[in-house]
């Protein structure tokens, strides 16, 4: 697809009819299906090999934290490349390959600043893949069609999502723990090839040089700075998921559980992100029709309901399955509409550079959500860890109300 304002162009052919599910849409869902089905899976056995070596919450949400902070400045710089349509599925296929080799590391991991070095590096290469990634699905479909091509690729993402956790919980039934990880590294090699092979590289045939990183972020209009300044600040209170898998391991352990505390939340996990796939593209397919900044909105307000039910978490099955459920329906919309807002409130010539500073954004707040609600946790109570991070929350649902537009 291209415009006045933007040069990349897909290798493909064109079609007479624009279709959004077309196999280019359908190779961008595959290879993410893939990359999360690895990378989730390592995910979800990393605080039991963190158990292991006795260490303590905090130090997971530390790993996290950082891992999170180095991939939001990844993410911006990966921005930046993405504004030359020509490097993006290098890097995408580069990042894949990367981020699911780093998995099979954790298996050498003899401390947590092992497993803390694999992290970084599998993260940063993710980071330097996403921007790529998300605007060449941005150009290869119509404006009208947004929302459900990217509802269609988070939706395929988050069911990734959800085989890692239940491979990973039929893993550690089977398999010494150390051997979960190299066999999670699978998915992630695999879903390196799958781009390559079904998604075409994108050329240009603007003679004009793509912006530089600072002066692409000057150029993007006030609403959009505006729309990251709410993002930023929901994103601080939005901690890592798998504070809620230790939350859960460490309620659960009390009562009479067929497989263990462990086993339960890891399933716990996988009920998060198929609350999150089957939300991703209705939710896309509304904000084709209606204003996403108030389907965004919902999201955001769920986040602070999520934070809440966490903070004041019981050791009950059907409790805790409700939390996720509900942490599960925050990310289905949040990674879907924000998407959807990023294309619309940034000119085409700029979405490496936009998609860049809203991965950035997000890994910022991130990276603050997750090491402070971790040591928050260790130092106080996990009640008042969870309970700022509703707060937070609050903050960005209103800013995102007041203060952004639609397009």
């Amino acid at each position: 697809m291209s415009s006045e304002n933007t040069s990349a162009k897909s290798d493909a052919a064109p079609t007479e009819k624009p279709r959004w599910l077309s196999k280019v849409v359908f190779g961008f869902g595959i290879a993410s299906l893939l990359s999360d089905a690895g990378h989730e899976a390592g995910t979800a056995a990393l605080p039991v090999l963190l158990t292991t070596m006795a260490a303590a919450p905090a130090t997971l949400g530390i790993i996290e934290g950082i891992a999170d902070g180095v991939v939001c400045f990844a993410k911006l710089f990966g921005g930046s490349l993405a504004n030359r349509p020509q490097w993006r599925k290098p890097l995408a296929v580069t990042g894949y390959l990367v981020t699911g080799l780093s998995i099979g590391l954790f298996a050498l991991s003899t401390n947590w600043l092992h497993i803390l070095g694999s992290r970084i590096l599998g993260w940063l290469f993710r980071g330097l893949r996403s921007p790529s990634r998300s605007a060449m699905l941005a150009d290869a479909v119509p404006k009208t069609a947004l929302g459900r091509a990217i509802g269609f690729h988070r939706a395929m993402d988050t069911v990734g999502a959800i085989f890692g956790p239940l491979l990973a919980t039929l893993l550690l039934l089977r398999l010494p723990l150390r051997q979960v990880f190299w066999v999670a590294m699978v998915p992630g090699v695999l879903a390196a090839v799958a781009f390559l092979l079904l998604v075409p590289g994108q050329t240009t045939t603007s003679r004009e040089p793509p912006p530089s990183l600072l002066r692409g972020m000057k150029e993007l209009p006030p609403a959009f700075r505006r729309f990251l300044i709410a993002v930023m600040s929901f994103g601080i209170g939005d901690f890592a998921r798998t504070l809620l898998v230790l939350r859960a391991t460490q309620l659960l352990p009390a009562q009479d559980i067929p497989g263990g505390a462990v086993s339960v939340a890891i399933l716990l996990f996988a009920l998060h992100h198929a609350v999150a796939a089957a939300c991703a593209f209705p939710v896309g397919y509304l904000a084709d029709k209606m204003s996403p900044r108030w389907l965004l909105a919902v999201g955001y307000g769920l986040g602070v309901v999520t934070a809440l039910l966490a903070a004041f978490a019981q050791p009950s099955v059907v409790y805790l399955a409700g939390l996720f459920a509900v942490a599960g329906m925050v990310i289905g919309i949040e990674e879907t509409i924000e998407g959807v807002l990023c294309a619309r409130l940034a000119p085409p010539k700029l979405r490496g550079t936009a998609y860049g500073m809203l991965a950035a954004t997000n890994g910022i707040g991130d990276m603050v959500a997750s090491s402070v609600v971790g040591v928050v946790w260790a130092a106080y109570s996990p009640q008042l860890a969870f309970l700022l991070a509703a707060v937070a929350c609050a903050v960005g649902t209103v800013l995102l109300v007041v203060a952004v537009p639609d397009e």
